[in-house]
Order: structure tokens, then sequence, then C-alpha cells
């Protein structure tokens, strides 16, 4: 499929994130930590595998009786992509408001700001 894939749905996101986490995985593999922490159908989470590989999302492996289902592309790279797209929607393409509106959604713990204020600083160093 050429060019990039969609952005991901919340219910693709939520396989994707378990892909990531497990690495290659079957659809029962999916199914069985989906369903650990929701009601989900078997059936419902073989579909989305199915338009997910349509979409370009994740890659299936049809070597083996169960297919194997991978992502198509990094968590790092999808994260980028999503808050690439949610910075240019929804703060107008300020990183600034983008970062004021993250926290001002959660408190975040001191160990997190000393790490924002490093990437920070890592940031602005690299960026010169």
């Amino acid at each position: 499929m050429p060019g990039e894939p969609p952005k991901p749905t919340d219910a693709e996101l939520e396989i994707l994130t378990v892909l990531w986490s497990r690495g290659p995985s079957t659809v029962r593999g999916v199914h069985d930590v989906i369903a650990g922490r929701k009601p989900a159908q078997y059936t419902t989470v073989l579909k989305q595998l199915q338009v997910m590989a349509e979409k370009g999302l994740v890659r299936r492996d049809e070597t083996q009786r169960s297919h194997v289902y991978q992502p198509a592309r990094s968590r790092e790279w999808t994260q980028q992509q999503l808050a690439g797209d949610l910075l240019h929607r929804a703060f107008n393409g300020s990183a600034k408001g983008l970062l004021v509106g993250a926290l001002s959604a959660r408190r975040a713990s001191r160990k997190e700001l000393s790490e924002l204020r490093q990437l920070l600083d890592e940031y602005q160093k690299g960026a010169r």
C-alpha cells in the first residue's frame, strides 16, 4: 500500500498497543489480552485486524495456519503521527499549547517534570 497508513481509530490503537507490547501475535493472542480488560468478541477482533491489514496498519503473516499479525509501523512513529495531527488540529500548530494542554489535563509527577525539562534542554541543544 503506497503512502502512509491512515491514523488508527481508538479500537485500532488498542490492538496496536497489544501488538507493540506482545510482539507478533495471532488473533487469539490479541483477543485474550483485550478480553482480559473488557468484554470483547473474538470475531470482532478478527474483523478489526483484517481491516487494519487492508488499511496498512498491520502486516499479516499467512505462512502458518493461524495468521500472525504485527504492526506495520513502530509505536514511536505512530505516536509522532498522532501527536502531530493533534498539534495541528487542536492547538493550531502550537507546541506550547499542546504541552500546556497535556499538563493541565493531568498533574505530572516531579519525575515526569524533571524528564520533560531534560528533554527540552536536549531538544534545544540539538535545534541550534
